[in-house]
């Protein structure tokens, strides 16, 4: 019984490294703030409106909503025509001027999407649960969302 035990902790231990080791889509050394700025400037130029998915790579369902998007070509798609989309990583700890900036997301859970015209001001505040379906994202829930908010959409 006790090595069934030890056997069983050893590979939840390695199930939890495999898990840590997966893709990190946010950069936890940049300014948060700077990496918006910086998108918002782009989006001035471009005409696109910027979508933040805030959260970090602790988050399952951050991670998991990355490479839903990542892998689907037709979300992509309108992703690269209307948006210019950041994975903004949510530090915790000293996160009170990124909440304001951002109006807050962080009350839905993460991730939150916040849409952001080209002024960098907040239009939406997009609740990921909405476009959820069993364990993973809707299809169809996140291409509505998304359509929905292009600047062509919003006058």
């Amino acid at each position: 019984m006790k090595k069934l035990l030890l056997v069983s902790l050893l590979m939840l231990t390695v199930l939890i490294s495999s898990v840590a080791q997966a893709k990190k889509v946010y950069n936890e050394t940049i300014d948060p703030i700077a990496q918006i700025d910086k998108a918002v400037a782009k989006a001035k130029i471009t005409g696109k409106y910027v979508i933040c998915q805030v959260g970090g790579n602790w988050c399952p369902w951050c991670l998991k909503l990355a490479d839903f998007i990542e892998k689907d070509e037709e979300i992509k798609s309108v992703i690269d025509a209307n948006f210019l989309y950041i994975h903004v990583n949510y530090p915790r700890g000293n996160s009170a001027a990124l909440m304001k900036k951002l109006r807050n997301p962080g009350r839905f859970g993460y991730p939150a999407l916040v849409v952001l015209n080209q002024n960098g001001e907040v239009i939406h505040l997009q609740d990921s649960s909405f476009l959820e379906d069993g364990n993973g994202y809707d299809r169809k829930k996140v291409l509505r969302f998304l359509t929905r908010w292009t600047p062509s959409d919003i006058i």
